[in-house]
Formats: C-alpha cells, structure tokens, sequence
C-alpha cells in the first residue's frame, strides 16, 4: 500500500504545503519533456498511458478516490502529459502554453471537467484532468496554426 501511495502521490509532489496540484503538473511537465526528448511522441503516449494505468489503480487501492484529497496528484501528471501531445516540439513557449492551459482547465473545470470531477470515483479523479489535458491540447493545436509551437 506504501508503494500505491507514493504513486499516488506523484512520487512525493502531491506533499507540497502549498499548490500539490502545481507541483503535480510540473511533475508532469519534466517528465513529458524527458519522454520527448528521449523518444518522442510515441514514449509521451506510453508515459500518459501508465501514469493513467497507475493512477486508476493507486487510488482505488489507497481508498482515497472518492474524496480526492489533495496530495493525490498522479491525475495532474496525467493530464498534463496529455497536454503536452500537442506540441510539435519542445520549446519554452511551448511547454509554458501547456502548463498554463492545463492548469487553467483543471482548476476552472469548464464543462465536462466539472462533470467528470464530480463522479467521486477513480475514473471521476482521473477523468477530470484528462479531459483538462485534451482540452488544453486542443487549444495548443489552434495556437499552432499561427504559432510554431
């Protein structure tokens, strides 16, 4: 359970005293550019695939899926790396845009990201940051019709 937790917990981020959710997404963040980097959109994919794998299945065995307490933040990772899908390469303006609109979705939770968080089950904590990413990468792929990103 220990080691469900630590996952859980975005391998200690979500233990931040302020803004886990924050600390979450920049947790995310490095780890899609490393992924980028090293192979790829291909190795992004992976990446946001288990973080979601591990994610659902962490927080039903922690119990806490239901409540969703702050300190579980394997769903930011998630649905930031999801954000991240959409740049065409990694850039500074790039990776802000992505941090900021994922951020800005999963915090004002507009529409189907108010809906899924109000599910109080693993899917509902997993779901919500999911559809923020899409929706950030969404807006990522409009920018890149004006803005190489």
């Amino acid at each position: 359970m220990k080691f469900w937790r630590f996952v859980a917990s975005g391998f200690g981020a979500g233990y931040a005293p302020k803004a886990p959710g924050t600390f979450g997404s920049l947790v995310g963040l490095a780890l899609g550019v490393a992924l980028l980097l090293a192979a790829g959109h291909v190795a992004l994919l992976a990446g946001i695939v288990l973080a979601s794998a591990a994610g659902l299945y962490a927080t039903r065995v922690v119990g806490c899926a239901a409540e969703d307490p702050g300190w579980i933040v394997i769903d930011e990772i998630a649905g930031q790396m999801l954000a991240m899908m959409a740049l065409s390469r990694v850039s500074v303006l790039g990776l802000v845009l992505a941090f900021g609109l994922f951020r800005l979705f999963d915090i004002w939770k507009p529409g189907p990201v108010g809906w899924a968080d109000a599910q109080h089950d693993e899917w509902g904590l997993m779901g919500d940051d999911m559809i923020a990413g899409l929706m950030a990468a969404g807006v990522l792929l409009l920018i890149r019709v004006v803005v190489p990103l």
